[in-house]
């Protein structure tokens, strides 16, 4: 059973979309799952009995498993991050996530301000371990595979250090969302030589060598996110730092609109290459779990849609049933004490 707290308030098309998604998640998820619905209650309970009693009637039946949670405020998505959580603490966002710091819910989900989102799971729900940061884990389309790439936003800057606790935190949502049992864990470069990129990226790289919980296997390059992996063999998990991650993921983004265009103007039937690049569809994966904090917070694209929102609740219940973040904080814990232990061996003379 899970408890996905949802923020009724987020998104360009809030509060329609997120409510609309609320009820179309619940009527294809198992029915010992719920959702709160945290924002305005006049609002919500306008549009939730409209649609229930409208277009959305047919799925009448999960209105008994609909909260609604009054929040007063609302984090505009031109609000500065830290100021916004600080001066609403009675926003949607915060409340949402404070239900799940207080044991009232097993997960969030947002198409809010992402950097609000960020700012909020890291002081409310805390990091595991002794991470700096957390990392928003993508889910790219592939000519193989889908694979996780992080991070894809959270974090424009990182250090080497940083990039092999990402590695860490990509391989175990590839184990538990993915059901990768060994994922093969690749660090973004300019090169497949160990010695190319960036300075981070090159001790990144050395580092994660000696990773043994790891299976890293090197560099790759742009082109080998298309395909899924390189010559070595397939990809799960790719690692950057949160520029490069963003930049590509941007990028990806902008791929169906245009080969539609260039092969529609070739003569190709326009239905067929939507069906085709279906995949390449933001809103076919719904949103993004920010790996590292202690809980689940599920960031979805600012312009989601009611079906966007409905996968994204999907991904949130699969993290929470998982125990995604309890395994992340396991192994994070595990690897730090065999390094530990490795730092203070007695030297064999």
């Amino acid at each position: 059973m899970a408890r996905i707290a949802l923020d009724a308030m987020g998104g360009d098309h809030a509060p329609l979309a997120p409510i609309a998604g609320a009820i179309l998640a619940l009527a294809e998820l198992d029915p010992s799952h719920s959702v709160q619905l945290v924002g305005h209650a006049s609002v919500i309970t306008t549009h939730l009995d409209g649609l229930l009693s409208g277009e959305l009637a047919e799925h009448a039946g999960v209105r008994s498993r609909i909260a609604i949670v009054h929040a007063p405020d609302v984090i505009e998505m031109s609000d500065k991050p830290t100021s916004a959580i600080r001066q609403k603490q009675k926003s949607s966002m915060v409340i949402g996530l404070k239900l799940q710091s207080d044991g009232q819910s097993d997960g969030f989900v947002s198409a809010g301000n992402t950097g609000a989102q960020m700012v909020a799971s890291t002081f409310v729900l805390k990091l595991h371990g002794d991470l700096k940061r957390a990392a928003i884990g993508t889910l790219f389309p592939t000519a193989r595979k889908t694979v996780v790439v992080l991070d894809s936003g959270a974090n424009v800057d990182c250090s080497a250090e940083e990039l092999v606790d990402f590695a860490r935190l990509g391989s175990v949502y590839a184990q538990d969302l993915l059901g990768r049992p060994a994922p093969a864990v690749a660090l973004l470069s300019i090169g497949e030589e160990s010695e190319k990129g960036c300075k981070a990226v090159i001790e990144a790289h050395q580092l994660l060598l000696r990773e043994s919980d790891l299976n890293f296997v090197g560099n790759v390059e742009g082109r080998d996110v298309l395909t899924g992996g390189s010559e070595r063999g397939d990809v799960d998990v790719v690692v950057c730092d949160g520029f490069v991650g963003n930049v590509l993921l941007k990028f990806y983004e902008s791929m169906p609109k245009l080969m539609i265009g260039k092969l529609v103007e070739a003569g190709v039937e326009k239905e067929r290459l939507g069906k085709a690049l279906a995949a390449f569809d933001y809103s076919e994966y719904g949103g993004a779990p920010l790996l590292g904090v202690r809980g689940v917070s599920i960031i979805s694209h600012g312009s989601s849609s009611s079906r966007a929102i409905k996968n994204a609740l999907k991904v949130g219940v699969r993290a929470a049933e998982s125990k995604m973040s309890d395994n992340i904080g396991a192994r994070l814990a595990q690897q730090r004490e065999r390094a530990a232990r490795r730092v203070t061996a007695p030297e064999v003379t």
